[in-house]
């Protein structure tokens, strides 16, 4: 991991990290034995979503992390993500600024259909799911990146 971007999480997740790179775990790993999605756990990892304590329990279980430890940092009432300050802007991250480029080309138009079909409404960053696949194409052999938001 990124030295920089390590210093800028709570202990805590410094500690998740950890013990997933002890357990050779991936995040779709964790996230069945947790039942959760993958990009969920890593939301969790890197500070951006808060689980509950039955998530915390789970994450114990599968870390071998002590659950005291985990209630105590992640699930108090005093814990709240920081979301949203991991990066600089623009970002500098290739794979991070492609996010960055389609929100460039296709934030309006989305903006546009969303208030087409919901009027003014507002679209929710913490409650939404997300999707990474790989899927085949004839002109690449290993395969390309598909994001469903």
């Amino acid at each position: 991991m990124n030295p920089v971007l390590k210093s800028k999480l709570p202990l805590m997740c410094q500690t998740l990290f950890e013990a997933k790179a002890a357990k050779k775990l991936t995040f779709a790993d964790i996230g069945k034995r947790i039942n959760k999605d993958e990009v969920w756990v890593a939301a969790v990892f890197y500070g951006q979503a808060k689980p509950d304590e039955s998530d915390l329990k789970e994450l114990s279980i599968v870390l071998d992390i002590r659950e005291n430890y985990l209630i105590n940092d992640f699930g108090t009432k005093t814990y709240f993500p920081d979301r949203g300050g991991l990066f600089q802007m623009p970002p500098t991250d290739p794979v991070i600024y492609r996010f960055y480029e389609i929100l460039q080309v296709y934030g309006y138009p989305l903006k546009a259909v969303i208030h087409e079909k919901f009027g003014d409404g507002i679209m929710s960053a913490i409650d939404f799911t997300a999707k990474v696949d790989k899927v085949s194409f004839c002109h690449t052999e290993n395969g390309r990146c598909k994001v469903l938001l």
